[in-house]
């Protein structure tokens, strides 16, 4: 199964625009084009496609995700440095889960705390 450029970007919630930048920055290599030039996408490139996405909405930079790319189509051989992106990857993104989750607990401790306040000065006014 081929998609358009429309469905691809629309399978991956992207824009076209978005899939054409990342063809032009070496992200996605080698999409197949009609003989009138119409790009087509194969399930190969989707699940590229969604590799990519992971890792860019996971903060991955586009240098970083196209060295990955690049390391992917020399072959087996750099796959312990694949791994170990991958893994030097997982680490940064937990380590930015761990401080958004300390952040997202004193944003609940605060809005606990202003509840207790805004009930305690309702309390008041409904005293009056």
């Amino acid at each position: 199964m081929w998609y358009t450029i429309k469905l691809a970007a629309q399978k991956a919630n992207l824009s076209p625009n978005v899939l054409r930048y990342y063809e032009k920055e070496g992200l996605l290599l080698n999409i197949k084009r009609s003989e009138s030039g119409i790009r087509q996408y194969s399930e190969e490139d989707m699940e590229w496609l969604g590799l990519i996405c992971c890792l860019k909405n996971t903060g991955m930079s586009i240098k970083q995700i196209r060295d990955f790319v690049n390391l992917s189509i020399q072959g087996p051989e750099t796959l312990k440095e694949r791994c170990e992106m991958l893994i030097a990857h997982k680490q940064d993104v937990e380590e930015r889960i761990k401080e958004m989750n300390w952040h997202l607990e004193k944003v609940s401790h605060k809005i606990a705390y202003f509840t207790m306040q805004y009930k305690e000065y309702s309390d008041e006014e409904d005293s009056r």
